[in-house]
């Protein structure tokens, strides 16, 4: 059996039907029938038993057909160790993800060896007009860039971003959210400016007050800052 098919097999071998309903209603945008119904728990184990093998027929074969190969393809990606083939393989992946769950699970350890062209590409992927290649370029800013290198000229980037889509936008406002937790001072500016959109500035302020991370006395500042 070829990998494509084996991985398949594998995956309807785990298959559970509630949990697949459950999927289908938090990711509304892809049909029922794209859809196994594989737990998280199950999809690393059935993504480690090919830690050795070789997967290029399977990372070539898109698009895939249901969300479970997706979640694969990127478990695959995540524990790659060469940077630039990660990155090649990165891009060639992007185009096809269409749901924010795969987008979201895609994180590539390799891709710490290399920031300096890592940024670079965030930034093209947030100029891209596919959504979940915007959504990915945001999250790499808060996934790789909200520690260490912080730098608050990051976040002027994200704050420039403007779309009507709404897993865009949910991605800025995560990653503004995040950024008050880690760098309150410095990125307060943002939100007392309404350098956002106002659907994404609310939200921004939302997620920071429900996180643990944000002090008390921080989230009632936020909350007077609401655009009503």
């Amino acid at each position: 059996m070829e990998l494509t098919g084996e991985i398949r097999a594998n995956l309807f071998e785990m298959q559970d039907k509630e949990y697949g309903d459950f999927n289908s209603a938090i990711i509304p945008n892809i049909g029922r029938e794209h859809i196994i119904g594989v737990r998280s728990p199950e999809l690393k184990k059935i993504a480690a038993l090919y830690k050795n093998a070789d997967i290029g027929g399977f990372m070539n074969a898109l698009p895939h057909f249901y969300l479970e190969e997706n979640y694969i393809h990127a478990q695959f990606l995540n524990t790659m160790k060469d940077f630039d083939e990660c990155m090649k393989a990165t891009e060639l992946f992007l185009p096809y993800i269409d749901n924010w769950e795969t987008c979201d699970s895609l994180a590539p350890k390799v891709f710490r060896k290399n920031k300096p062209m890592l940024l670079e590409r965030s930034a093209q992927w947030r100029r891209s007009g596919h959504t979940y290649t915007v959504r990915f370029g945001i999250g790499v800013l808060m996934r790789y860039f909200l520690d260490d290198d912080f730098d608050v000229k990051y976040a002027g980037e994200a704050a420039k971003i403007r779309s009507d889509e709404y897993y865009v936008n949910m991605m800025t406002a995560w990653y503004f959210a995040t950024a008050l937790a880690k760098h309150y001072d410095e990125v307060l500016p943002f939100i007392e400016q309404h350098r956002l959109d106002t659907w994404t500035h609310n939200k921004a302020i939302q997620k920071a007050i429900e996180s643990y991370r944000v002090t008390d006395e921080h989230k009632a500042y936020l909350r007077s800052l609401k655009v009503k």
